[in-house]
């Protein structure tokens, strides 16, 4: 069965690869051409997608990989302009080999503006999140080549999710999001979530979401051929509040969220600078465990430091370990400073970066949730420590220690030794 897949996503990977735009040809302009549809394909890459004639593959569905699926594989994709300029068709089906289950989504979209770029979305989706995790509809349209929290991620809860939602770009510097939806929830793990005497193993959430995207300072730049480029500027900002309603159809609980987060560049010169993230969170009313925060965690429970030598995350804590805190309510400030990379040779420059790490939080209620032990953040963590990138192919090292309130009382038990990936186009 596992290698009837395998075989079904190598071939369809296959035809896709084959299935690339042909060059244009023109003996005046052929050169040109050519030079602006490989700034479109990279860019494109950039973006997480691979084009094709009416197909964009989607990359983050390629090949994953978490403690609770192991390998994760499959193919997605959405419909580009050559497909249709209206319509849109954004879909993946994915197959995990440790708990050997599919998961799919299923979804399509219309523009109703072209001028504010406005589409309404409709999907339906069976899948798995991370117990804790708070991700923003508006980063979804944002692509990292390797996510590397997700190797060590073991908490997840499935969910079947109903969804419509309406994209509008009120500037270009304005995106926003508005989604409501119905969802099926079961962890994966042992859980119950306690309340008005009444034991939820599963439950119903619907809810309705708004997220805002929100860059000032980024501008438009033309080049030579004429293409229109984003310069990046900082501050940015991002917004999501969600209201999750009980009802009699689809609904077990009332609760509110909202969730910030602000990124920050000091730019000291062209080659050093300093970036500052600070994200916020804060849940009230009936919130199961699922839907609450665990500030992005990044250390597995293993005895030594060699055991637990995996891959650090972009913006995670690699010494807080997975499931050790869960909050309510918590913010974090992560502080990078980019020193001028080291000049080896014309190619070979590897850069130091300094980090220091902070975390505050609390949770209400606490025994409402039964049949799992965390801690909460409420004096305050910390860590600090340093990266060395780009060392060979991308890799780096990155050393981390944890100190103040929640150091432990085994000196190993509080260091992070890990590898780091960086890769640009």
């Amino acid at each position: 069965m596992h290698k009837a897949i395998c075989l079904i996503i190598f071939t369809l990977c296959t035809c896709a690869l084959y299935s690339q735009t042909p060059k244009t040809e023109n003996d005046s302009t052929g050169v040109k051409t050519d030079s602006l549809n490989k700034r479109q394909f990279v860019k494109q890459l950039g973006n997480g997608f691979f084009p094709t004639n009416y197909v964009n593959i989607d990359l983050k569905y390629l090949v994953k990989y978490n403690q609770y699926e192991g390998l994760r594989t499959g193919l997605g994709g959405v419909t580009n302009d050559r497909f249709s300029e209206k319509y849109r068709i954004n879909s993946y089906v994915v197959y995990g080999f440790r708990d050997h289950r599919f998961k799919y989504k299923i979804g399509g979209s219309f523009r109703v503006n072209e001028s504010t770029d406005t589409w309404i979305n409709l999907s339906y989706q069976d899948d798995l999140q991370e117990t804790g995790s708070s991700t923003f509809l508006t980063d979804k349209r944002f692509f990292s080549f390797f996510e590397p929290r997700l190797l060590n991620i073991d908490l997840f809860h499935k969910h079947i999710t109903k969804a419509i939602s309406v994209e509008h770009k009120f500037s270009e510097n304005l995106l926003s999001e508005l989604e409501f939806g119905t969802s099926k929830i079961e962890p994966t793990y042992d859980y119950r979530y306690n309340i008005n005497d009444t034991s939820f193993r599963s439950f119903d959430i619907t809810s309705a979401k708004l997220a805002l995207q929100w860059n000032p300072f980024n501008s438009n730049e033309v080049n030579e051929k004429g293409v229109s480029e984003v310069k990046e500027g900082y501050p940015k900002f991002t917004l999501q509040v969600s209201q999750s309603l009980r009802n009699n159809i689809k609904g077990d609980f009332n609760f509110f969220k909202t969730d910030f987060r602000t990124v920050h560049r000091f730019i000291h010169n062209d080659q050093s600078f300093t970036e500052a993230t600070v994200t916020t969170g804060l849940a009230l009313g009936d919130t199961p465990l699922t839907h609450l925060y665990h500030a992005y965690p990044n250390n597995i429970t293993k005895e030594t430091i060699l055991q637990r030598f995996s891959v650090a995350g972009i913006n995670s804590f690699e010494t807080m370990y997975f499931n050790e805190f869960f909050s309510d309510r918590f913010t974090t400030l992560q502080l990078k400073h980019f020193i001028k990379p080291f000049k080896i040779t014309e190619r070979y420059r590897p850069q130091l970066v300094l980090i220091s790490r902070m975390a505050i939080g609390d949770m209400r209620n606490i025994e409402r949730h039964q049949n799992i032990e965390f801690g909460t953040l409420s004096k305050g963590y910390s860590e600090a420590g340093f990266e060395i990138n780009k060392l060979l192919f991308g890799f780096g090292l990155s050393f981390a220690y944890r100190y103040g309130g929640y150091h432990l009382p085994s000196l190993a038990d509080n260091v992070a030794a890990k590898f780091t990936f960086n890769v640009s186009l």
